[in-house]
């Protein structure tokens, strides 16, 4: 029956079944008429009526017959009633209607123009994936073809087969929201961004970015319009030597690029797990290449963007530098070179890399390359080349080796270094870095130390050292403007610090090729016992710092004499450290002292007050706090000029005994301004008659500007109710008032003797009135004692058996030096001889007292002569010569006139005259 339908009538049976999709019957329609059915005609229809849900694999077989031409036989019966009542008029009128889409489209390959079966295949594809969303299927409909023409393959591997793995296998969950045209036509940036936005989103994912790049990225770059001109053929002369050749690439590489800089484990998976534009997963769909040119062109910019990768790892850690020395391992077997050591053996030999490394790649001017145009062909140090490989390599040990002993350091901060060599940056991290391993490094472990030291070596040349001669030798490395001899001396500093004495010993003392100088291997041991000094908190010289300090000392005895004037300050300073912790001592409120403080005190003698304040009756170890004082002086601590009072310098000996005179009278007088706060008259009385003498004749050619002021204050101190009492009152008088003021006056007299001109009239105001008030005492007690005579002789005459005594006959003599009698008695008998018979005629009438009168002789003998001499005082006390007769007393000459005699001589005959006073009178014998 099909047989005798129209032209008209089998076009539009041919409609009807392919809006049925009855694939079948329209095979066996175009089997029968194929000269009515022509190919580009009924493709038309297909790719117009036939339903994009459809699945491709049932049409793809008709698609295949129509393109070779040949159907095969089929038995299949044709309905043909759809078109059975129609008119020939009407079909023709509904063949004119129908709107059969073209082939051709917008943007179809220039290649495909002339071929039917490629241009329906192309349009259907887009079809099927825009309007039924069908992805999925398009390999069905495009694998059979592949070989048909390029133009499908290149859609098939560049297009749908990245865009199908992203959406459909590999990240179902995030699908790209764009038809398979709209991903074509999108722009580089936004394709890589898209395709790649889960790679490595995730730790978990880290695994599959190398599968990403090789299995998305390297077939999408097949695409023509992802570069820039058409490829040349291959075999062509003209290289692509054009960075921008291939625009897709260059966004493939900046991407990164940027994931080294916010997450470089996503790149260095990327770069351990992908080799680059060779490494391709096509998913089976045949073969494809890149000419030489093109391919050699997309390796070399590969390679320079990993290299740039790793200069911008942000991170200092030792497993961001560790990933960073992968990346550079992997361009290095890439590029053909030698093969890099594995990183923990590169880090156990330490490589020479110096003579690898030219001169122009580490130009201070090429540092801006870290940072900008990390992918331009003009940055030597992304450069793929042995050269930039190297250098990239000792940086990135040099980082992991500052990195894992405490000073972290990025790979650009290490490029920096090395490139600028700024010896001021590199000696702060070395000094940095030195600190650190002293802060952390092992105590007990020689070995750590020996390896630090290699290593601390190697930062400074990169080994070049090892491979070269002096002459020829030009430090590289990270340290390079460092000089060896700071290095060493940070190391041994190090060493003592962490108390491997016996180490250091055998590197810097023993070996026969000593790293330091003896004076700086001096310098340095001086330096770290101080060091130690003033870390320590405990003042015991057997304990913390200042033990660390005695041990630092005394372990190089080859290089530190005991007799060095260095070694015998620091000596001094440990003792008198050491005899600070003898006492409470704060200086601050609730800070306990430390050593350090001794140390930097501007006046540290002061200290010693804080110690007579903290500590009551320190001040009776005088001579301990003297000692200490001069301990202080021989550190080198005290002095105008503190900057002088390092070990390294040496004062004189005049200079050092001047500042030991000063140091003992001010300590001198702190004891005594103690002693009198505590209301210790008679030690205070006893260090000024018995220490000022000797301490104010040894500067009687400077004026003191301390003793005289103690001896001042305790001229000017009053007895009270806490005044301590003497403990015995040897030949000194009895009346303790008295007594006391005796003593005042003396301390007076001291002052008198060394105070300065312009305080004398203070001094002597102070002494006139101690003499008024001890005149009053004494005639007070004179006064007392008459009355308690004239009570004797009335008693007396009452007594029987008394004898007539005289009403005038002289009071018996007291053998007591300080008992005077009253002044006007002792102006007469002063200018009287006294003869022997006399004396002897006083005795007999001294024997004839009354029983009163003897007991108070007997009781006033008794005082005078029984009492010891005091231990606080130290001028031998005169006995007193006795006469006279009926009508006069005995002659005595007091103590205290003696020192008022004294004194005013002294004055008068020295510096009186400032004051008017009058000459002294002639002695009388």
């Amino acid at each position: 029956m099909a047989l005798l339908l129209s032209p008209a009538k089998l076009v539009l049976l041919a409609v009807h079944l392919a809006v049925q999709a009855d694939i079948e019957g329209l095979t066996a329609l175009a089997a029968r008429h194929d000269t009515v059915l022509r190919k580009e005609l009924l493709l038309r229809i297909i790719l117009t009526y036939v339903p994009e849900t459809l699945r491709s694999g049932e049409y793809v077989p008709l698609i295949g017959q129509l393109e070779h031409g040949e159907f095969q036989e089929t038995t299949h019966e044709i309905d043909c009633s759809p078109v059975n009542g129609l008119t020939e008029e009407d079909a023709a009128k509904k063949v004119r209607k129908l709107r059969l889409l073209p082939l051709a489209f917008k943007d179809a390959p220039q290649e495909a123009i002339e071929d039917a079966t490629t241009l329906f295949l192309l349009h259907r594809a887009y079809r099927v994936d825009d309007e039924a969303g069908l992805l999925d299927e398009l390999p069905d409909l495009l694998v059979p073809f592949l070989d048909h023409s390029p133009c499908i393959r290149t859609l098939m591997v560049s297009a749908i087969l990245p865009l199908l793995r992203r959406n459909c296998e590999y990240y179902p969950d995030d699908p790209i929201s764009y038809t398979l045209l709209d991903f074509q036509q999108l722009s580089d940036r936004v394709a890589v961004n898209l395709l790649l936005s889960q790679t490595g989103a995730r730790d978990t994912e880290l695994p599959f970015v190398g599968r990403d790049l090789k299995s998305m990225i390297g077939p999408w770059l097949f695409s023509e319009s992802r570069w820039k001109r058409k490829r040349k053929a291959q075999g062509a002369s003209e290289s692509a030597e054009d960075d921008s050749v291939c625009p897709g690439w260059e966004q493939v590489l900046e991407w990164l690029t940027a994931q080294a800089s916010k997450n470089w484990r996503v790149a260095v998976s990327a770069i351990e797990q992908w080799d680059g534009p060779g490494d391709v997963d096509l998913g089976g769909y045949g073969a494809m290449w890149f000419s030489d040119d093109e391919q050699d062109h997309l390796e070399q910019r590969y390679a320079r963007a990993a290299l740039a990768s790793a200069y911008v790892i942000p991170e200092a850690s030792q497993e961001a530098l560790g990933g960073a020395y992968s990346i550079v391992a992997k361009i290095s077997g890439l590029l053909d070179q030698d093969m890099m050591a594995p990183l923990q053996s590169a880090l156990s030999i330490l490589p020479p890399l110096a003579e690898h490394v030219i001169d122009t790649a580490t130009a201070a001017g090429h540092a801006t390359y870290m940072r900008n145009d990390l992918l331009d062909k003009k940055n030597i140090l992304t450069s793929p080349t042995a050269a930039s490989t190297t250098f990239l390599q000792a940086l990135i040990l040099s980082a992991i080796l500052l990195t894992r002993s405490g000073a972290p350091c990025t790979l650009r901060r290490a490029g920096e270094l090395a490139l600028f060599q700024d010896e001021r940056e590199q000696r702060a991290e070395a000094a940095k870095l030195i600190h650190a391993l002293a802060s952390k490094g092992p105590k007990t472990d020689d070995r750590f130390w020996i390896k630090s030291r290699n290593e601390i070596l190697w930062l400074k040349d990169w080994g070049a050292e090892d491979v070269s001669t002096p002459s020829e030798r030009k430090a590289r490395g990270v340290f390079g403007q460092v000089k060896n001899e700071f290095l060493e001396v940070e190391i041994l500093k190090a060493l003592l610090s962490n108390t491997r004495y016996t180490l250091a010993r055998s590197i810097y003392e023993d070996s026969p090729d000593q790293p330091l100088s003896k004076k700086a291997l001096q310098d340095t041991i001086y330096a770290t016992a101080l060091t130690a000094y003033d870390n320590a908190s405990n003042p015991n010289r057997t304990r913390g710092g200042l033990k660390k300090c005695d041990e630092i000392i005394k372990a190089f005895p080859k290089t530190i004499e005991k007799s060095a004037p260095a070694t015998k300050k620091i000596e001094a300073l440990l003792q008198a450290t050491h005899a600070l912790s003898e006492y409470r001592l704060v200086l601050k409120q609730g800070e306990p002292f430390t050593p350090i403080v001794l140390r930097i005190h501007s006046d540290p003698i002061s200290i010693v007050g804080k110690i007579l304040e903290q500590n009551p009756k320190s001040y009776t170890r005088i001579q301990d706090l003297i000692d200490l004082g001069n301990r202080i002086v021989q550190a080198g601590l005290t002095g105008h000029d503190k900057s002088k009072s390092s070990s390294h310098s040496v004062i004189s000996d005049e200079e050092q005994q001047k500042q030991q005179s000063i140091a003992e009278r001010r300590i001198t007088a702190m004891c005594i301004d103690t002693a009198l706060t505590e209301d210790d008259f008679e030690t205070a009385y006893s260090y000024v008659v018995n220490r000022l003498s000797p301490l104010s004749t040894s500067t009687a050619a400077t004026p003191d500007e301390y003793l005289w002021k103690a001896a001042l204050q305790a001229g000017k101190y009053r007895r009270t109710t806490r005044t301590l009492r003497p403990t015995h009152l040897g030949t000194a008088n009895a009346n303790p008032e008295i007594r006391h003021l005796e003593q005042r006056i003396e301390c007076l007299s001291a002052a008198l003797r060394i105070a300065p001109a312009p305080t004398l009239q203070e001094i002597i105001n102070a002494f006139r009135r101690a003499e008024e008030e001890l005149e009053v005492a004494i005639k007070a007690e004179d006064e007392q004692e008459d009355a308690w005579d004239t009570a004797g002789d009335t008693i007396h005459g009452h007594i029987p058996g008394g004898f007539d005594v005289p009403t005038t006959s002289p009071r018996s003599a007291t053998f007591n030096q300080t008992t005077a009698a009253p002044p006007q008695r002792r102006q007469k008998t002063e200018d009287a001889p006294v003869s022997l018979f006399e004396l002897s005629k006083a005795s007999v009438m001294s024997a004839q007292r009354n029983l009163t009168a003897l007991s108070s002789l007997q009781r006033s003998t008794g005082l005078g002569t029984g009492l010891g001499r005091s231990n606080t005082v130290t001028s031998d006390a005169s006995t007193d010569h006795m006469s006279g007769d009926d009508n006069e007393e005995q002659k005595r000459v007091r103590k205290r006139d003696q020192l008022r005699e004294a004194a005013m001589g002294t004055l008068v005959s020295g510096v009186g005259w400032l004051v008017g006073a009058p000459a002294p009178a002639p002695e009388r014998d």
